[in-house]
């Protein structure tokens, strides 16, 4: 004759059965608790929720459980919003902002939580022939072909065409720090709901040290809730100036030409809620989407220089930024500042068809791999102290050893040159 249940197990199989309504698990016995966990793992009930209702007991034979079987809860990527306090003086910051598109009313209708105190250099792509859509609330200043025609005159090898026009505003702003988003990124979103705050975080990058010579296995060791780890020498916790600040996007991610078109359906949905120091002479390719810098310690380094043959204006038909991120951490890294790479994010839309641009971009794929190496070896005149000088340094080094690669290595070092002889002109008459 088969015995009948007892009262114990009625209540667990009861509580199993209504875990759903359940808030709190700590009141029971551990032994009890521990029969109700495995009886809820063999009925296939163990959800996240459920899961940390277990957890949240405390009791050790269950977390024990827990950790043998491996359970783990998932973490959904959370958006830090601890910048949003950060004190940020709006009177020493510019957003520089390329415009390839006339209309800008969504694309600044969606920034204006973030944009709307600060002071707005847009850009116009020079070979944009409709008038410019503004929405109204913004203090912004318009740049346009006449104003580079009037500030360039007829200088030939500095071209601000495509993404390129960017770089006009960070020759004309007068301010300390420059903050600059493409025309084809939108805000990403903190957990509440609330637009990331971009430039708090550059600013927060930039205006904390950085640890370009000891890599910290916890990233940030300035960031709330992170330290130096064990081992870093105490010698190098005061860290250096961060002159660059580059930000990362979600969706359509910075691959070449060739890998988008081998794989089209390839797209970046983690987000990452971390930021690191760029090791000293390591090298990387920047990407002018999402940047930020100190224009009092690197502007002059932040250029168009390298164009290649029949060069388009999307993302995957250019090179200058690329150049342009090699000189400037070369330079980071010979005058002591640091670059940080991370957060903040924002999300970038589709644009452009990587098969069209294979062709425009293989040129730029193939000078790769005479830069690289170029970069690996240089090193700058010891009594260059100031950027530009050190834009002149890389450019004599570019046409002696490059020049008899590639035309196009001619060319760069004659507009890093005349991008040293514009910013100097352009400070003069402003100051």
């Amino acid at each position: 004759m088969r015995n009948p249940p007892s009262l114990l197990s009625l209540s667990v199989d009861s509580a199993l059965h209504n875990l759903s309504r359940i808030s709190d698990l700590s009141p029971l016995p551990e032994h009890i608790l521990l029969d109700l966990f495995l009886k809820t793992l063999k009925a296939g009930k163990l959800n996240e929720r459920v899961l940390k209702l277990f957890i949240a007991t405390g009791k050790d034979e269950v977390l024990a459980v827990i950790q043998a079987l491996n359970i783990r809860e998932i973490i959904a990527p959370v958006i830090p919003s601890s910048t949003t306090n950060f004190t940020v003086n709006h009177d020493k910051i510019d957003i520089v902002i390329a415009a390839l598109h006339p209309d800008l009313t969504s694309f600044l209708n969606d920034w204006r939580p973030v944009f709307s105190p600060y002071h707005l250099i847009i850009v116009k792509d020079l070979d944009m022939k409709e008038e410019l859509i503004i929405p109204d609330g913004f203090n912004v200043d318009v740049f346009t072909k006449s104003d580079m025609d009037r500030v360039v005159g007829s200088s030939s090898s500095i071209l601000f065409s495509g993404y390129s026009c960017r770089y006009f505003g960070f020759l004309v702003s007068q301010k300390k720090y420059i903050v600059s988003v493409d025309d084809d990124c939108t805000p990403v979103k903190n957990d509440d709901g609330s637009v990331v705050d971009i430039v708090a975080q550059h600013i927060a990058n930039l205006t904390s040290p950085a640890t370009p010579f000891f890599f910290n296995t916890l990233y940030d060791p300035y960031r709330k809730g992170a330290d130096f780890v064990r081992g870093y020498p105490f010698s190098l916790r005061s860290g250096v100036l961060c002159a660059l600040s580059c930000g990362l996007w979600l969706n359509l991610a910075d691959y070449d030409a060739p890998t988008q078109a081998l794989k089209p359906e390839l797209r970046n949905s983690r987000f990452v809620d971390a930021v690191l120091t760029v090791p000293a002479r390591t090298l990387m390719p920047l990407s002018g989407i999402n940047i930020a810098f100190d224009r009092e310690l690197v502007g002059p380094a932040l250029f168009p220089a390298l164009r290649l043959a029949g060069e388009g204006k999307f993302r995957w038909e250019t090179m200058e930024d690329i150049w342009s991120g090699m000189c400037v951490k070369v330079i980071c890294d010979h005058l002591g500042f640091g670059v940080k790479s991370g957060l903040p994010y924002v999300e970038r839309a589709e644009r452009g068809n990587a098969v069209d641009s294979l062709r425009k971009e293989w040129e730029g794929v193939k000078l790769m791999e005479e830069v690289v190496p170029f970069f690996q070896a240089l090193r700058l005149n010891p009594e260059s102290v100031k950027a530009e000088d050190c834009v002149i340094d890389i450019a004599k080094e570019v046409k002696d050893q490059l020049g008899k690669v590639d035309p196009v290595f001619g060319r760069a070092a004659a507009a890093m040159v005349d991008w040293v002889r514009l910013w100097k002109a352009v400070g003069s008459s402003s100051s």
